[in-house]
């Protein structure tokens, strides 16, 4: 007995569909430990800001370092919410902005305490309001264009980074060269990070801890090395 056309052959309509959802399948499936590494240093980052905005003893120092406390609460309660939860395409699209947004919001919080606890009041002013206009520039950019391309949203991330070499002799000079190296240290690994994020590579495994492990592990670093950078000035000058 012959079948009907319709049984026997699939539609080209339904082969297609097919075949995107295959291909897709690789980039749905996450990496088992993807969002822990945020996800277990959110309460240790929670913690740390409170004790490091309760130690310092002015008014100025307590607002700088509560801005940065809030702005690494941020980055690492949503990255942690955004990687470990099925959210659906709504509620993955607006947490995608979020995380991309508070990238450049704890930069422009880290640069807070530094600038506003070790720069001259003149320079202070300039480099807060220089450095916040570029992160509100860089959140509305995230924001409305969410599907911008690796290569031109992460270079920003870094470069914003690195506007503070310009200022790199008046950290040392009131600081001290221990805050001089943490400072530049972080900023390296956070480089690094970036890089790693942008080229997707290393990959060392796709299963259990892919490229943006790798990628996660930097940030925990460099926000390390930062908090212990900030926390010596906060004690000494703040």
């Amino acid at each position: 007995m012959t079948q009907p056309a319709s049984e026997a052959t699939t539609s080209p309509s339904k082969g297609s569909t097919a075949a995107k959802l295959a291909a897709e399948i690789p980039a749905i499936v996450k990496p088992k430990l993807r969002g822990w590494l945020h996800a277990g240093m959110f309460p240790a980052v929670v913690i740390a800001g409170l004790v490091l905005t309760a130690f310092t003893d002015s008014t100025r120092g307590r607002v700088a370092c509560a801005i940065y406390a809030l702005s690494a609460c941020l980055l690492f309660g949503v990255s942690a919410l955004y990687h470990r939860g099925t959210w659906g395409a709504r509620g993955e699209a607006i947490l995608r902005r979020l995380d991309h947004a508070n990238i450049f919001l704890i930069i422009a919080g880290t640069y807070t305490p530094l600038t506003m606890l070790l720069l001259p009041e003149e320079k202070s002013r300039w480099l807060l309001w220089g450095i916040w206009a570029a992160a509100l520039a860089g959140i509305l950019f995230r924001v409305f264009w969410v599907g911008a391309p690796r290569w031109l949203y992460t270079p920003c991330y870094i470069a914003m980074g690195w506007a503070a070499v310009f200022f790199l002799p008046d950290f040392m000079r009131a600081g001290g060269v221990a805050v001089l190296v943490l400072v530049v240290v972080g900023g390296l690994l956070y480089s690094a990070g970036g890089i790693i994020y942008g080229l997707k590579r290393p990959n060392p495994s796709p299963r259990y801890f892919g490229f943006h492990e790798v990628f996660h592990s930097l940030t925990l670093a460099a926000f390390v090395v930062h908090y212990v950078a900030i926390s010596l000035v906060a004690y000494q000058r703040g």
